[in-house]
């Protein structure tokens, strides 16, 4: 495969978890519009993503919490015991319509992704990134865990160098529990410290797999860089992985009301430029983003990257419209004019604070150790 390639879907577009959920905003149709407006999507690279069969999401789930969440669909009602045991029917994960349906079709995306980057490319998958699923439950809007899934089917192709990336600015802990101790894949976290779901310390390191990067507050531009340059790239040139899979959430960018960094999307857009050609399979998924014209503006140019188009300075007048026409229940007063006429925010450099660099230096120094160590085996922890 030799031009990267968009997974998508129509379930996404209209399918909501309810008008006051964070994930009421249209995500994956607004970047599929763009990138059509824009030239960037030509039949030829698109495809439509098939849903994931339920022994398919038994490679990592449990055929109990599969059944019970094709049951809490059917019945559009989920029990205590149910709502207890598998966290099904809470104000994060609540019973809608497609409660199966888009998330199997999600990891089905990323499944798909896995099969067509066999022999090598670049697939983006925008509809994934579910990385707080758990084998049992449901936690953080994610009802199955399509990044695991996809890295589990490149274990199965016999890959035992595989690299898991996410910049989403909450911790993938349902990533890290699954990985917990493997010997053949790595994972890379930069998320916001002290924020939900409250794991991802430095100190976590999953029993070797797990390089966590929990940045503070207001994390800048210049601030991200040294992540960048100092730990994520060195290490990525290090283990030289045979896949890499980046869960890309738009949530670090300033406009995001979920977190507190205070990123442009330059810095996504220059990390996924430098991963393009770092390993022979590149996998780049969604995640968090709630802020329906950022995350837009995110991933379509994510995508621009990845299919190696030249980003716009401002955005011409079919695709300004499509981000004029959004809505969001929490949007107050006028939408700043840089949201519906650009692509690429301004950057947002600014001072590298002690904590940055010395965390960025207590990861290099860690990294520098990590090694592979077997198919199932511990990394080294060093």
């Amino acid at each position: 495969m030799t031009e990267a390639v968009f997974i998508g879907s129509g379930i996404y577009r209209g399918s909501t978890y309810g008008r006051r959920h964070p994930l009421s905003i249209p995500r994956v149709p607004t970047v599929i519009d763009l990138s059509r407006a824009l030239g960037w999507l030509p039949p030829d690279r698109y495809r439509v993503s098939p849903r994931a069969k339920p022994a398919a999401l038994q490679a990592f789930h449990t055929p109990g919490y599969i059944a019970a969440l094709l049951a809490a669909e059917a019945a559009q009602a989920v029990s205590d015991e149910m709502r207890a045991l598998h966290g099904l029917g809470t104000l994060s994960n609540p019973v809608y319509a497609e409660m199966y349906r888009r998330p199997a079709t999600a990891a089905g995306g990323s499944l798909l992704a896995a099969a067509l980057l066999r022999d090598g490319g670049v697939v983006f998958n925008p509809g994934g990134g579910t990385h707080h699923g758990m084998a049992d439950r449901a936690a953080g809007f994610c009802y199955l865990n399509d990044p695991v899934l996809a890295l589990l089917a490149f274990r199965a192709q016999g890959l035992r160098r595989i690299l898991y990336l996410d910049i989403d600015a909450h911790h993938c802990d349902g990533v890290e529990a699954a990985l917990a101790g493997a010997g053949d894949i790595r994972m890379i976290s930069v998320h916001e410290a002290r924020r939900w779901p409250f794991t991802g310390a430095f100190a976590d390191r999953a029993g070797g797999a797990a390089l966590n990067l929990p940045v503070p507050r207001g994390l800048n531009d210049s601030e991200f860089a040294v992540m960048r340059d100092r730990v994520i790239l060195p290490a990525i040139d290090r283990l030289d992985p045979q896949a890499i899979v980046l869960q890309c959430g738009a949530d670090a960018v300033a406009e995001d009301p979920l977190a507190r960094l205070e990123l442009s999307n330059r810095a996504h857009f220059d990390l996924v430029a430098r991963l393009h050609g770092a390993a022979p399979r590149l996998l780049v998924l969604g995640g968090g983003g709630y802020n329906p014209w950022s995350v837009g503006r995110l991933w379509t140019g994510v995508w621009g990257v990845l299919s190696g188009q030249e980003l716009p300075d401002r955005l011409g007048g079919a695709a300004s419209a499509i981000l004029r026409d959004l809505t969001w229940v929490r949007q107050r007063g006028p939408v700043p004019a840089y949201l519906t006429t650009t692509l690429q925010d301004a950057a947002r450099p600014g001072p590298v604070r002690p904590e940055v660099g010395e965390l960025a230096e207590a990861a290099a120094k860690r990294a520098r150790h990590w090694a592979w160590s077997g198919e199932n085996g511990a990394g080294n922890g060093n």
